[in-house]
């Protein structure tokens, strides 16, 4: 072969004078040219790689024909480096690559709604704040944090798939952004498609009505993470959890990264097709739970930092003992408390937290006032409640404790499971689910329950 830039007759004969018509390459050289792609970039290639078209050259242009626009982009923003130096390897010669539609492509007249990976599309935008280094970690979501930070790290290998779940505003949105944040970081050559399942379900019905259901499945089928917040809304969704079913495959079965998020476990989505629930448990299935108080101040504590807002300890402490459902209620009293700080002196106290927040509600109900009632209307004692027998005659009051308990107060499953003996959070978890599931079907037990939970109240109040 000749050097770059200098006649060959080989090259000649199979690629064509610069000077003809455009002329379509032989597919030994294109297959050389895909080779050393994949050899040089593997992190560059996908599937559809194999679907490209021979390329044509002209006036020392080498045109590379895309299936649909969608390709053409990726093909042009992320690989033109990467073809341009196999082409000239593979002819040896000072040639330049463009990317183009295939007009015979079945695709290629379909305009679709997704024509690239950039932020639009119905992709979320990622808060700045929500990153590792902002999320505070304690015993509710040790777990999920760790599992997350792995993923980051190893996108498709570590945990795939890696399903968040747990109540509202407990931090399932902060980590998946955080992940998301993590991958664009430290590997900007990987697609990262963050959205809502919202955005999934409606973006496949506009595909289907507008018959671009190839550039939906392009779209979705060939990122390298594909991160989905309240995954719950699939419910009831027939043709999207089939359409997903088969997304979810073709992701996994290629090693790409799958992230969901979730208000409740995979099993306990309503109408979720069956197989899905097992792709969703095949991974990790992390819970996030309320945070303790120990949590929920250092909660406070960095959302105060980061709106430099300096807080007491004795505000910080009420703070967390105020509101201890979720993480938006502790930063909105945080809000609240610094702007009626403002409308005086300027500087937070325990007399202006107090005012911002208002009179301090009735009696908490206390776990032990359960214990106290259940014991007294099953005939047990309360020391055999917190005591490691495990005969059901005692199981069984105790799995009505900690249902009561995960009804009637906000402690987390830590703190509930620390009144039986330090029980562990699935535990207190299995109990309590097995109690209700029970309750649905027997009248008597829904009666007893809503009698302990009166009594409890009014022991309480």
């Amino acid at each position: 072969m000749a050097p770059n830039g200098l006649f060959n007759p080989w090259l000649t004969k199979h690629w064509g004078d610069p000077a003809l018509p455009m002329v379509t390459a032989p597919e030994t050289v294109w297959s050389d040219v895909l080779a050393q792609v994949r050899l040089n970039h593997p992190k560059l290639v996908r599937g559809w790689f194999a679907e490209l078209g021979r390329p044509r050259i002209e006036d020392g242009v080498v045109h590379v024909h895309a299936r649909n626009r969608a390709q053409a982009d990726y093909l042009q923003q992320h690989c033109q480096s990467a073809f341009l130096e196999a082409a000239q390897a593979a002819t040896g010669r000072l040639v330049t690559v463009a990317f183009d539609v295939d007009e015979n492509s079945e695709d290629a007249g379909s305009e679709g709604f997704g024509l690239s990976f950039g932020e639009r599309d119905g992709q979320l935008p990622l808060n700045p704040d929500y990153t590792f280094g902002h999320f505070v970690t304690g015993p509710s979501n040790r777990l999920a944090h760790a599992a997350a930070q792995a993923v980051a790290d190893d996108p498709g290998h570590a945990y795939n798939p890696f399903f968040a779940y747990g109540p509202v505003g407990l931090g399932k949105t902060h980590l998946l952004q955080a992940i998301s944040h993590e991958i664009r970081e430290k590997s900007a050559a990987l697609t990262c498609l963050y959205i809502s399942c919202e955005t999934f379900i409606n973006h496949f019905i506009e595909a289907v009505e507008r018959g671009a259901i190839h550039q939906f499945r392009y779209r979705y089928r060939y990122v390298d993470v594909l991160v989905i917040d309240d995954i719950q809304f699939l419910a009831e969704r027939e043709r999207s959890q089939e359409e997903f079913f088969h997304t979810f495959n073709t992701l996994h079965q290629s090693h790409r990264q799958i992230i969901l998020s979730a208000d409740c476990s995979p099993s306990e989505i309503p109408s979720l097709e069956e197989r899905l629930v097992s792709r969703f448990n095949s991974g990790l299935v992390a819970l996030l739970d309320r945070p303790c108080l120990e949590t929920r101040m250092a909660i406070v504590r960095k959302k105060a930092k980061l709106r430099c807002i300096d807080v007491p300890e004795e505000v910080v402490r009420l703070v967390a003992t105020r509101f201890d459902t979720n993480i938006r209620d502790l930063e909105g009293a945080l809000i609240k408390v610094d702007a009626v700080s403002q409308t005086g002196s300027g500087v937070i106290t325990i007399e202006v937290a107090r005012e911002a927040l208002g009179k301090v509600p009735g009696r908490a109900i206390r776990i032990p006032t359960i214990l106290e009632v259940v014991a007294k209307r099953l005939n047990v004692k309360v020391s055999d409640l917190q005591g490691k027998k495990r005969s059901r005659a005692i199981t069984y009051p105790r799995h009505v404790c900690m249902y009561i308990a995960r009804q009637l107060t906000s402690q987390s499953l830590e703190e509930i499971g620390g009144y039986f003996g330090g029980r562990d959070h699935s535990t207190v978890l299995h109990g309590s689910r097995a109690v209700a599931r029970q309750a649905e079907e027997d009248p008597q037990l829904r009666q007893l329950l809503d009698e302990i939970g009166s009594e409890v109240k009014n022991d309480a109040y």
